[in-house]
């Protein structure tokens, strides 16, 4: 299959990639690169690779492939909140466009990144893909918005399918300390502290970085009847945690570290627990192969082998937000996220 995969260098698509490779796809790239200072382990993927703006995507982009993987967005709450409009535009319109032209070039399965955090705020019931959305953030309103526009379109010769992502974690090339149990497990190893931003209250459904990648691979391979205007949650029921559960398992992970509380910490408004049956039951291709402990345990082994620092993981350069404003900062990027200078083209 002729699979073109959005945000190909990120954090979710350097993995996916591979795995696509893999799998015998001949897969092709589509991202901004606003992280191409960014590579924590190892290297990306030589795939072809347009380094364009999604809000920018043209007909050519999308002619002649068979799927599309569309993961390229503003990635979390905090770079959604900075300017939600712009989360808007380029998470919402701009995901929509793409798929618009997807559709009338012919292409017959778009995969969109969707999220748990469709669910918002929603207390401590299990949540399957029915359940009601209450989006509190910009980047969960997005989501929703997509998902809903994206439904009406699909047809006999269009089949979009949205992969509503737990929380990831794990280590990719490109990785993010501004995930739960990355940045839980680089606090304890850089401070000897497991810091809690939160009263630890709040669940939270987890996946492995590896383990979300599989659902796309395993998406693409379903029957169309199967998949067709479908959501899935994506992980497994067992790996649903409350915050603190985690902050314990890191602490069991990282010898001699402690657990601590930013001051005022209270409870985050962010509280869903996730049904994962159905993704079991009707995609068999997808079997997760991490669990939160196993995964605190590859991320410690990988911070150790690279040396992080406290410098390393506070700064700018593996955080989304921070590092959008770092680029801002140096004149190298506008307010509206645009690179100065031209950058569209092919790569890699």
């Amino acid at each position: 299959m002729r699979v073109l995969v959005t945000g190909s260098r990120g954090y979710v698509g350097s993995v996916l990639v591979r795995l696509l490779l893999d799998e015998g796809h001949e897969v092709h790239g589509l991202d901004a690169d606003f992280f191409r200072d960014c590579t924590f382990a190892g290297s990306l993927a030589e795939i072809p690779t347009r380094v364009k703006d999604i809000r920018d995507v043209t007909n050519d982009d999308v002619a002649g492939f068979d799927a599309v993987c569309h993961l390229a967005a503003l990635s979390n709450d905090p770079l959604g909140d900075y300017q939600p409009e712009l989360t808007d535009s380029i998470n919402h319109r701009a995901a929509v466009r793409l798929a618009t032209l997807a559709k009338h070039a012919g292409v017959g399965r778009f995969l969109f990144a969707s999220s748990c955090s469709n669910y918002g705020a929603a207390g401590d019931d299990f949540l399957a893909e029915t359940a009601a959305f209450n989006p509190v953030t910009p980047y969960g309103k997005s989501k929703v918005a997509v998902e809903r526009e994206l439904r009406a379109m699909a047809d006999d010769a269009f089949t979009p399918v949205f992969l509503r992502g737990s929380t990831a974690y794990g280590v990719s090339p490109r990785i993010r300390f501004d995930l739960v149990l990355n940045n839980l497990v680089a606090w304890a190893y850089t401070t000897g502290r497991v810091f809690m931003k939160s009263d630890g209250s709040p669940w939270r459904p987890l996946v492995h970085v590896e383990d979300l990648a599989r659902s796309y691979v395993a998406a693409l391979a379903a029957p169309r009847e199967s998949v067709q205007a479908e959501a899935f949650n994506v992980g497994s029921t067992a790996e649903n945690y409350r915050i603190r559960e985690l902050a314990e398992i890191v602490a069991a992970v990282v010898p001699g570290c402690e657990v601590a509380f930013a001051e005022g910490a209270g409870p985050d408004k962010r509280c869903y627990r996730v049904d994962c049956n159905k993704i079991a039951r009707v995609l068999p291709g997808f079997k997760p192969q991490w669990t939160a402990r196993r995964g605190a345990e590859q991320l410690i082994n990988a911070y150790r082998e690279r040396g992080l620092t406290a410098e390393a993981f506070e700064g700018p350069r593996f955080s989304r937000i921070a590092h959008v404003k770092h680029l801002i900062a140096e004149g190298r990027m506008t307010p509206e996220l645009v690179w100065r200078g031209k950058t569209v083209g092919a790569a890699a």
